[in-house]
């Protein structure tokens, strides 16, 4: 992807509520994200962010977003539920090595809140940097998203993100540092994903670098995220249409197959795969 300017910009807040299952807060320190993955459906609010672009185009630093999160730490006298860095930008695009929005706010809560639960989702190597304030927090792990093992592919439908090599290692180093690391396979792109051996391969990789656990995610077809992927689909990757499109046609049916393939991987892998 070509370079892109980033903006500052400010907020408000910087601990938000989430309705996402099994979390209360979710922290965003950046504004759109650079990542420009084909199925991502992150830019349905894209509406009330108060940016125009495309999204995977533009990306904004809200530059005081340490400082207020440091503002409302100190105003809790309680600070209860799990909370979640990057749930509709990654916290640790190339952006986070200009501005470490993410690592301040790591910092702040390892002086104020220590024991706060805290997972961070990522698809960059990044997050090995700060290994050093992650150890710092009692309660704290890390998760990496993946859809294929295969970097070649990946560069296709996530030309911003680091490699998935590059997620193994970073995600092998952390393990190694004493980490928990989940790992989510989100979403599992049809054709790509599940293509032969390929969801074997991934899970075995993650297997391997220390993966605790692995989740799995379904695609939403919002009709943007469907119509990106389908040109990618007939552009670079035309053998694996015919499945996007059976999926489209059949989502039950699909997933139901899909399901079947995960009892077996779970056996012999170790790990409870299901698909949501």
């Amino acid at each position: 992807m070509s370079k892109m300017s980033i903006n500052p910009t400010y907020c408000k807040t910087a601990l938000s509520r989430t309705g996402i299952p099994g979390y209360r807060y979710c922290l965003n320190p950046y504004v759109g994200c650079s990542h420009g993955c084909r199925y991502c459906y992150a830019d349905t609010v894209l509406r009330f962010s108060g940016h125009s672009g495309k999204w995977g185009e533009f990306v904004a630093a809200k530059v005081n977003f340490p400082e207020v999160l440091r503002r409302e730490l100190k105003r809790k006298r309680s600070l209860s539920g799990r909370i979640i860095f990057g749930t509709v930008t990654d916290a640790y695009q190339p952006a986070e090595a200009e501005f470490g929005l993410t690592r301040s706010s790591l910092e702040i809560f390892a002086e104020e809140w220590p024991n706060a639960e805290i997972d961070l989702l990522t698809k960059s190597d990044l997050v090995v940097r700060d290994v050093d304030i992650l150890k710092k927090l009692k309660n704290c792990s890390v998760g990496f998203t993946v859809t294929t093992s295969d970097d070649k592919i990946a560069s296709v439908l996530e030309p911003g993100a680091a490699p998935p090599s590059a997620r193994l290692r970073a995600a092998q180093r952390l393990a190694g540092e004493g980490l928990y690391v989940w790992a989510f396979i989100a979403p599992v792109l049809p054709g790509v994903s599940d293509a032969p051996g390929m969801l074997g391969k991934l899970i075995s990789g993650l297997r391997g670098a220390g993966v605790k656990e692995v989740y799995l995610d379904s695609l939403n077809p919002y009709p943007a995220s469907v119509y990106r992927l389908k040109v990618a689909y007939q552009t670079m990757l035309p053998w694996a249409l015919k499945h996007l499109e059976q999926y489209l046609s059949d989502p039950r049916g699909y997933l139901r197959t899909l399901s079947e393939e995960l009892a077996t991987l779970s056996q012999e892998y170790g790990y409870d795969l299901r698909v949501n």
